[in-house]
């Protein structure tokens, strides 16, 4: 399914046009429910379950980006083709580039600052998504 502002930033190599891969976007939202799951875990650590709630996050905008036709290789992209891909406004994907952004300063810079309030919002995001991207793809 072609989308005008997407099918742009094809033209502008930001994002690559790909058929459609039911199975890849199968294994994408069995990942997010496994990532879910282990975010949810009070035993592990605060940043390791951030980390699993994010990883949980990117591969639902993947599963909804792939079931449009689309593909990208840069993490930030696939939170904002969200307003395209499953009709989420700015304000709310641009939790998810929030995150984006902390996982980026935890990983590149050692810096983890978050409470618990943080992976709060963040699991019910990407839960939230998950759910909305199992009622577009129907998986």
């Amino acid at each position: 399914m072609s989308l005008p502002p997407l099918d742009n930033l094809v033209g502008i190599s930001k994002l690559k046009a790909e058929a459609r891969d039911a199975a890849e976007i199968g294994r994408f939202i069995a990942m997010a429910t496994t990532q879910l799951a282990d975010a949810r875990q009070e035993g592990v650590s605060l940043q390791g379950r951030y980390m699993s709630a994010y990883t949980a996050a990117h591969v639902t905008a993947l599963a909804a980006l792939r079931w449009h036709g689309y593909r990208s290789e840069n993490r930030y992209i696939v939170f904002q083709c969200l307003e395209h891909t499953v009709g989420w406004p700015a304000p709310r994907w641009r939790t998810l580039a929030q995150a984006y952004a902390a996982r980026n300063r935890a990983e590149y810079e050692g810096y983890f600052e978050l409470q618990d309030r943080d992976l709060d919002a963040l699991i019910q995001a990407a839960q939230a998504l998950l759910q909305d991207v199992q009622k577009l793809t129907g998986m």
